[in-house]
C-alpha cells in the first residue's frame, strides 16, 4: 500500500516520497508534508533554474537561493521562474 500524505503543495491527500530527500529536520518535514508528484515538480523546476541562470551548486549563495526557492515552491507561494519561459500549452 502507498503512504499519503496531505500535500502542503497540492492541498490534497496524494503519495508521498518513498523516504526523506534530505537529512535532517527539512528531509523529515519534506516526507511528512510534501507529495511525491510536489517533489517531481519541484526536482524539474529546479533543473530549469539552476539551467537558466546558471546557478553554480559550489556557490553557496546560489545554494541558498535555490533553498529558499524549493521551501518557497513547496509551500505553495509565489517562486522564481526561469526568464522567457513560457509553459507548453496543451
Amino acid at each position: 500500500m502507498t503512504r499519503t500524505v496531505n500535500c502542503r503543495k497540492h492541498k490534497q491527500e496524494l503519495p508521498g516520497l518513498d523516504r526523506p530527500p534530505y537529512p535532517g529536520p527539512k528531509g523529515e518535514d519534506i516526507y511528512n508534508n510534501v507529495s511525491r508528484q510536489a517533489w517531481d515538480e519541484w526536482q524539474a523546476h529546479q533543473t530549469m533554474l539552476i539551467n537558466e541562470r546558471r546557478l553554480n551548486m559550489m556557490n553557496a549563495e546560489d545554494r541558498k537561493f535555490l533553498q529558499a526557492e524549493m521551501d518557497k515552491f513547496l509551500s505553495g507561494e509565489e517562486y522564481a521562474q526561469a526568464e522567457g519561459y513560457v509553459p507548453p500549452s496543451e
